[in-house]
């Protein structure tokens, strides 16, 4: 009976094989992910922002209270706290963690915002080892593959006012030593002054790059104007790239001689080209992913890189972005009487501004008057709803498109673009739809995957990008349930965690999401199945 059922068992492989080729067969066949388990602060809103994992353990942010929480995963799907940090000693509020080994970091922002931050180093369970200084908001930091440095990206927001513009940098800290000795000048801060008017590496600098804001006109406005958001870094620990999410554009860092070596514009996303639609009303009561004449400022939050044979490549999640303070605010209705359009290229603008059309669709005043003469020649939006991928010279390889949204039309029809505070429909298709702002990478069976976290529907899209110029939809997850009045259970991811099944609790691969409205954790688990794509609905 055993022979004749393995028999039976290799005549079906050979088959298989014969029919389908292996490279095909191997194609076919990707992880699927089920929900494992939830970690909930008990602090609501305004926690769980970022995530962290090592050895077994799950580190998570809380700017609700000032705290970050350690939580044993050894016994996953069961969770236990261990600890929770009082972090109010160390400044106003953490915005980032990253862990590597034992090592465990948290970036605070300074009260007020616009004084430099700090980086403050524990050990695994959470006692103190030492705090160095760094630049203004420290927004995310990262440990370099090979483990030698910690880099941070401190955005240097403006206040609210817009009195006090302080410079964006980027801080690289050696971490491959003793962390207890470490001291203020240990700290290397890396700037943009070569690429002011003046600057050396001016010629690098694309002009295109978005400098605006009462400070434009200053000195130094491109060392005011730039806001580090994310950084990724090249396997040989060699390069670093940096979003710079509300200019719309990338760094790239070389970290031997501690140095930006240019800054490129990302450019724009037209949206009256096919696949490139946009749902730009919340008052037509209706799906309506069309094309219309609006440019999408990409302005990427998180950014994660790959190489495909020698080819290196980044992805981005094109959130959009825009600086709207008491001070200053480039945020306006289209409809608005105070956004016109050139009726030479909108000869229709009566139409396209009604409520049903792009009259709610919120844009940018700070840019499209390119003769400045009050009337606008282009739309532009922000975020382009997508995700990208790019060469390692800032170059587009592929955008998704609508892809995204459409997903989300045919997951959740009734609640399509919904606020990730209130279960509603088509509430978001005025700013930014779906909102993707998380990204991170992972290879599961010798392929790679994007994982697309989207802030305001939840859940995370998962994408095989194994061909960066052709990705393939693999699967949607989300545990939020819509129902009532009561938003959950996990609502509001920001970021998202990949874990290679080789560091995981369970042995398989592990995808966390870090949810700030409902101040929860949803872990994922891979599983495997032959390709079709799906859709998890809670």
């Amino acid at each position: 009976m055993y022979l004749r059922k393995l028999t039976t068992f290799v005549i079906a492989v050979l088959l298989l094989v014969v029919i389908f080729p292996l490279p095909v067969l191997a194609s076919s066949i990707h992880p699927t992910f089920t929900l494992l388990a939830t970690y909930s602060t008990g602090l609501g809103e305004a926690s769980a922002e970022t995530v962290a994992v090592s050895n077994n353990r799950l580190y998570v942010t809380n700017s609700a209270d000032n705290s970050l929480d350690i939580v044993e995963l050894s016994d996953t799907p069961s969770l236990t706290r261990t600890n929770r940090i009082d972090l109010s000693a160390y400044g106003a509020g953490p915005n980032s963690v990253a862990v590597r080994g034992n090592l465990v970091v948290v970036a605070v922002e300074a009260d007020p915002k616009t004084d430099p931050g700090s980086v403050v180093f524990f050990d695994a369970q959470g006692q103190f080892i030492n705090q160095v200084q760094v630049g203004v908001l420290p927004d995310m930091l990262t440990f370099t593959p090979d483990g030698a440095r910690l880099l941070v990206a401190n955005e240097g927001e403006p206040n609210d006012d817009y009195t006090i513009d302080p410079y964006g940098t980027i801080s690289v800290i050696p971490v491959d030593g003793d962390i207890s000795a470490l001291t203020d000048a240990d700290v290397i801060s890396i700037g943009f002054a070569d690429f002011e008017i003046s600057g050396a590496r001016r010629s690098q600098f694309d002009t295109d790059t978005r400098i605006f804001g009462p400070t434009a006109g200053d000195p130094d406005a491109v060392q005011k104007n730039l806001e580090p958001e994310y950084i990724t870094v090249t396997a040989d620990s060699q390069t670093a790239y940096v979003t710079l999410q509300e200019n719309n554009a990338i760094a790239r860092i070389n970290l031997q001689t501690s140095s930006v070596e240019w800054v490129r514009s990302l450019g724009l996303k037209n949206h009256l080209l096919a696949g490139n639609g946009l749902d730009a009303s919340d008052r037509d009561n209706a799906i309506n992913i069309a094309n219309w004449p609006v440019y999408g400022m990409y302005q990427p939050d998180a950014i994660a890189s790959y190489t495909v044979g020698s080819q290196l490549y980044l992805v981005t999640v094109n959130e959009g972005d825009a600086r709207a303070y008491s001070g200053f605010n480039e945020e306006v209705r289209l409809g608005s009487n105070s956004y016109q359009l050139d009726p030479t290229e909108f000869p229709n603008a009566t139409a396209l501004k009604a409520n049903t059309a792009l009259g709610r669709l919120t844009v940018s005043n700070a840019s499209g008057d390119f003769d400045n003469d009050g009337q606008f020649d282009q739309i532009h939006v922000f975020g382009a709803r997508s995700f990208s991928i790019w060469n390692g010279n800032g170059e587009l390889v592929f955008d998704s498109g609508d892809q995204i949204e459409r997903i989300v039309a045919a997951t959740y029809p009734e609640f399509f673009n919904s606020n990730n505070d209130e279960n509603d429909f088509d509430s978001r298709s005025d700013n930014k739809g779906p909102e993707p702002e998380g990204l991170t990478l992972g290879v599961i069976g010798g392929r790679t995957y994007a994982f697309v976290a989207l802030e305001r529907q939840g859940g995370a899209m998962i994408f095989d990008v194994s061909t960066p110029d052709m990705p393939t939809f693999v699967q949607y997850v989300n545990n939020r349930t819509f129902s009532g009045d009561t938003v959950g259970p996990d609502s509001g991811p920001e970021i998202v965690l990949f874990i290679p099944a080789n560091q995981s609790p369970t042995g398989r691969a592990l995808l966390f999401l870090a949810n700030e409205i409902t101040g929860t954790v949803s872990i994922y688990e891979a599983g495997w199945r032959v390709f079709m794509p799906i859709i998890q609905r809670s």
